[in-house]
């Protein structure tokens, strides 16, 4: 039997990986995380060469989706929340900074911050910590303006909250990746646009 062409699912992990961990390396080595993580200029890799990568909840029964365009140093994203019977819904973007269970040190950053432009349903950003260990990360919500406008937001570290977890103060020096989330208990279109997100 001829073997397939395409790398294995194994394959693209393992390289995945590889690459985050000489990331990871890479950052240890020059002292502290760049403050720009991705500002779209690349279809397929953000700013610090990491893949973006989609979650959603087809897991637990959903079939919320997303799909996600760059174009011109911005995404585009546009989807559906179809949450299972009795589970919210979910799909994540999530943009990695280091190798999976380690850690990227943005303790000299006070934030994130980045330009978006949230079009229809909900938005929030997460910081994912490698201290969380049941996926209820610090996050904060994303407040949609009317006028259809990028604007720029800015969500102190401090800030952010976990949904239903006790209440802990969220360690910077422990951020594994950053995610765009949306979610909902009722199924719903959204769409949202991003130019740029990193860190002040």
């Amino acid at each position: 039997m001829k073997a397939s062409s395409s790398p294995s699912l194994f394959r693209r992990v393992s390289r995945l990986a590889l690459a985050l961990g000489a990331l990871a390396s890479a950052t240890v080595a020059l002292g502290q995380f760049p403050a720009k993580l991705d500002d779209f200029a690349q279809s397929d890799l953000s700013s610090i060469g990491a893949p973006r990568i989609v979650i959603d909840d087809a897991t637990v029964g959903g079939k919320s989706h997303l799909t996600h365009n760059v174009k011109d140093g911005v995404l585009t994203a546009t989807g559906e929340i179809k949450p299972a019977r009795g589970q919210p819904g979910f799909v994540s973007l999530v943009l990695p900074m280091a190798a999976p269970n380690e850690a990227a040190d943005l303790s000299h950053f006070e934030g994130i911050v980045m330009r978006v432009k949230l079009t229809s349903g909900n938005l929030a950003v997460s910081a994912n910590s490698t201290e969380v260990v049941n996926f209820d990360y610090h996050a904060a919500p994303i407040t949609r303006a009317a006028d259809g406008d990028f604007h720029e937001i800015k969500i102190p570290f401090a800030s952010m909250k976990r949904a239903w977890s006790e209440q802990t103060k969220l360690n910077p020096a422990t951020i594994n990746s950053i995610s765009l989330v949306v979610a909902g208990v009722q199924p719903g279109d959204f769409a949202y646009a991003i130019d740029e997100i990193g860190f002040y």
